[in-house]
């Protein structure tokens, strides 16, 4: 999955209102999700908590084939920040 249908499958998750917090996922080479309440963008912001995966693995987690908390334990992801902030994501993924 591009950075575009990413970008575009996690705008749907928060369209009814995500998390008040900030999140940024970093996917290396691929780019950067922003997503703060119900926006989203690309850009390379601070934020409150930032998630470091693979695309790969986050379009897995996103069609909820990749359980976030075992991505997680399995090294899949790595959270930066707010860990409280990471943990109410899965409200939204």
């Amino acid at each position: 999955m591009s950075l575009e249908q990413l970008t575009e499958t996690v705008r749907g998750k928060v369209a009814g209102g995500g998390i008040d917090e900030s999140v940024k996922f970093d996917l290396g080479e691929t780019g950067k999700i922003f997503v703060q309440g119900a926006n989203v963008s690309n850009e390379d912001a601070d934020a409150d908590c930032t998630i470091t995966m693979s695309p790969e693995d986050l379009s897995e987690m996103l069609a909820g084939d990749l359980n976030p908390t075992a991505a997680f334990m399995g090294g899949k992801l790595k959270v930066d920040g707010d860990m409280s902030v990471a943990m109410k994501l899965g409200s939204i993924v």
